[in-house]
């Protein structure tokens, strides 16, 4: 599974963008959130993302912060939502708007967003309600401020723990731990 990639941008084609890393490049598709960040072309950026596979079809999508990934992810877990409905909603609200529309029962901001109807919204507001924290979107929950703190981040994601557990853990750290014993860190404070 890919779960992260850092190189450089070949091309933007508003969903899509074209990462080279090291001669590869892989096609991405982005939540607009994501796509209006991303630096310009030529430079570098690294992405998290989320693989699926299909019977027709691999896809690979892109997020530029944890929240946006983690998000993603509990929306195509829920009954007729696909990745492109999920990719519709993150460009049409941020995290922290659809916490709040969530947290607020609002179905008429997701109503809002191209490809939601009414019962979707409703649906999307019920399988929702209490998985997206009011913390969720914070500027504090971004990406980790180091390669090596992401890939510490990964390591606890790898070994079963939430994305919120990882963060949490991998904030307490050093900022100049290296990558074994940040690991034993993260683990021994998750374990307390």
């Amino acid at each position: 599974m890919i779960g992260r990639l850092t190189g450089v941008i070949a091309e933007k084609s508003p969903p899509q963008v074209l990462v080279d890393v090291n001669g590869v490049g892989y096609e991405l598709d982005v939540p607009m959130s994501t796509f209006y960040h991303l630096p310009g072309l030529g430079e570098r950026a690294t992405l998290l993302t989320h693989f699926v596979v299909r019977e027709d079809a691999q896809q690979l999508f892109g997020f530029l912060t944890h929240d946006e990934r983690s998000t993603f992810r509990l929306l195509v877990k829920i009954s007729g939502v696909g990745p492109r409905t999920a990719l519709a909603i993150l460009s049409g609200l941020s995290v922290a708007e659809l916490a709040a529309a969530v947290g607020r029962q609002e179905s008429g901001r997701l109503v809002k967003v191209p490809g939601i109807g009414r019962k979707t919204a409703e649906r999307l507001l019920l399988e929702l309600k209490g998985k997206l924290g009011p913390d969720l979107g914070a500027p504090s929950a971004a990406a980790p401020a180091s390669d090596a703190q992401a890939d510490i981040v990964q390591a606890l994601l790898a070994l079963g723990y939430n994305e919120r557990e990882a963060a949490t853990a991998v904030k307490a750290l050093p900022a100049d731990v290296a990558v074994s014993d940040g690991i034993k860190l993260a683990l021994r404070a998750l374990n307390r």
